[in-house]
């Protein structure tokens, strides 16, 4: 520990006299240097931002100076959108899928980035040695291509993983149309129910997983609440005391109603 600590002061003096010889301190000079060029990217981007903007007009595909304003206008009701991330955040997006909720998702999302993000920022108060040559450094090189190989890998089959939205769960639709002998127009509630995430928290005929507290609904139109009930309940249910479940009023009142009539007619298979 001695040791170490006089070489690191050697290093400090080392580096005060080469800054009055040949050169000028981080701090101030550097510093002010790096703040202004910030403000200056920052203001480029603002520029931009406001251009764009002030000159693109209030129309789907009217071209401004800077491009279009929007494309066509956001559907909330819509149930096939997959939302993804940018591309820098596709090595987690693919790590999510690794680590399978909800027994090791807390790995995936907080314990494996930040286990990573402190080694990062212990590294330099781990590794105190001036050596520089990589052919000497083996375990910080090994360390380094294997972080970047596998990131490289995870960010690739995130870029490429396809999502099934629903698909399986959409194909037992007719299943559960048998076994529930499901009227016709419960049909596209079915499948919107099977589109929608629904069965990411709750169970219907064996499908789905059971998250949250969230209750089976395979019977739950026994309960004779009628329809509207129902699309009440999952336009908001923070109204009904529910607070852990989102509102799905984005669905629109019609897919609301079809999922309505979907879980009134789910009484249990005959």
């Amino acid at each position: 520990m001695s040791r170490r600590l006089d070489e690191r002061r050697e290093a400090y003096q080392r580096y005060k006299r080469d800054v009055n010889e040949r050169g000028k301190p981080f701090y101030p000079y550097a510093m002010f240097h790096d703040t202004v060029m910030s403000l200056v990217v920052v203001s480029v981007i603002a520029a931009l931002a406001v251009i764009w903007k002030l000159t693109a007009e209030e129309e789907p595909d009217a071209s401004g100076a800077l491009g279009v304003l929007y494309g066509e206008e956001a559907d909330p009701g819509t149930t096939n959108f997959i939302p993804r991330p940018d591309w820098y955040f596709y090595f987690l997006f693919y790590l999510l899928r690794i680590f399978k909720w909800p027994d090791s998702v807390i790995l995936g999302t907080v314990g494996v980035p930040t286990i990573a993000l402190m080694l990062l920022l212990a590294l330099p108060f781990i590794d105190l040695r001036r050596e520089r040559k990589l052919l000497r450094r083996p375990v910080a090189i090994v360390a380094a291509i294997l972080t970047v190989v596998s990131m490289g890998v995870l960010t690739y089959k995130g870029a490429t993983a396809r999502e099934s939205l629903g698909t399986e769960a959409v194909l037992a639709v007719p299943e559960w149309v048998e076994q529930q002998q499901l009227p016709q127009e419960a049909e596209a509630g079915a499948r919107l129910f099977a589109e929608s995430s629904c069965l990411n928290c709750h169970i219907y005929l064996g499908s789905g997983a059971a998250n949250l507290g969230a209750p089976e609904l395979t019977e739950i139109g026994a309960s004779n609440k009628g329809v509207d009930y129902f699309r009440q309940y999952v336009a908001n249910p923070a109204k009904f005391g529910n607070q852990r479940m989102p509102p799905f009023q984005g669905l629109g009142d019609e897919n609301l109603r079809n999922i309505g009539i979907f879980l009134d007619a789910s009484k249990g298979p005959k």
